[in-house]
C-alpha cells in the first residue's frame, strides 16, 4: 500500500474501533453490535480495490482482535474483514468512480450479511458455539438493519476522504474529465484552425489568380502594342 493510504486508513481504523468499543457495544442493543468497522473497511475498499481493500480488512480485524475486551480466537475478525474488504474491492470500476449510491449500498448490505455468516462459521470451525444459541437469524437481521441505518453518514465521508488522499476528481471519472478537456481544447482551438485555413486557401487562391492574371497582362500588353504598331502603320499609309 501506498503511504497516503496507510496514513489515512490507522487513523479511521483505530477512530471506529474506540468508538465501537467504548460506545456502541455499551448500547445494549437486541441481537448484534453496530459494527462501525465493518463500514470503515468497506468504505476504504470501494476506492482502493480489491488488494487495498483486503490489506485494511486484515489489519483493521486483526487490530479488533487484540483490542480488549476480545473473548474470540485471534485472527477470526482478520480473516473475516480480509475476505470482505477483498470482496467489496472487486466492485470498484476500472476507471473512475461509482455513478450512483446503489453499488455501495448494495456493498454495504452484502457486507453486513456476509461478516455476520463468516464470522458465525469460522467459529463453529474453532468451537465457538455462542451463535448457536444467540441465533444466526437474528444476528444476521439485526447486523444488517444496524449497518444499514450507520452507512450513510459513515460511508460516504471515508469514500470521500480517501479519494481526497488518491488525487481522484470528487465529481465525475477521471475518463470522462480528460475526454471533456480534450473535447473543451477542440472547441476552444477549433476557429484558429478554421481561421488559418481559410487565409491559407486564400491566400493559395491569390497566389494562383497571380500569375494568371501577369499572363493576362502580359498577353494584353503584346495586343496592345501590336494594335498600336498596325494603328500606326495604317496613319502612315494615309499620310503618304
Amino acid at each position: 500500500m501506498r503511504i497516503n493510504r496507510i496514513l489515512l486508513a490507522t487513523p479511521l481504523v483505530v477512530v471506529a474501533l474506540v468508538i465501537q468499543v467504548s460506545i456502541l457495544a455499551r448500547l445494549q442493543l437486541p441481537g448484534a453490535v453496530p459494527d462501525l468497522l465493518l463500514l470503515v473497511v468497506v468504505g476504504l475498499a470501494l476506492v482502493y480495490g480489491h488488494v487495498g481493500g483486503a490489506l485494511v480488512g486484515f489489519a483493521a480485524g486483526l487490530l479488533a482482535d487484540l483490542a480488549p475486551p476480545s473473548d474470540h480466537a485471534i485472527g477470526r475478525y482478520a480473516l473475516v474483514l480480509c475476505i470482505v474488504g477483498y470482496a467489496v474491492g472487486l466492485t470498484r470500476p476500472e476507471h473512475g468512480r461509482h455513478r450512483s449510491a446503489t453499488v455501495p449500498l448494495l456493498a454495504v448490505l452484502g457486507a453486513a450479511i456476509g461478516s455476520t455468516l463468516l464470522y458465525a462459521g469460522v467459529g463453529a470451525l474453532v468451537g465457538d458455539t455462542a451463535a448457536r444459541h444467540v441465533g444466526v437469524g437474528g444476528l444476521v437481521l439485526s447486523a444488517t438493519v444496524y449497518d444499514l441505518l450507520l452507512a450513510p453518514f459513515t460511508v460516504p465521508v471515508v469514500m470521500a476522504l480517501a479519494r481526497r488522499t488518491e488525487g481522484e476528481p470528487l465529481t465525475g471519472d477521471g475518463s470522462g474529465t480528460s475526454g471533456t478537456s480534450v473535447a473543451g481544447r477542440e472547441a476552444a482551438y477549433g476557429w484558429l484552425t478554421t481561421g488559418t485555413g481559410f487565409k491559407a486557401s486564400r491566400n493559395s487562391m491569390k497566389a494562383g489568380r497571380a500569375p494568371k492574371q501577369a499572363r493576362m497582362g502580359g498577353r494584353g500588353g503584346v495586343l496592345g502594342r501590336s494594335a498600336r504598331n498596325k494603328a500606326a502603320r495604317i496613319k502612315g499609309v494615309k499620310r503618304l
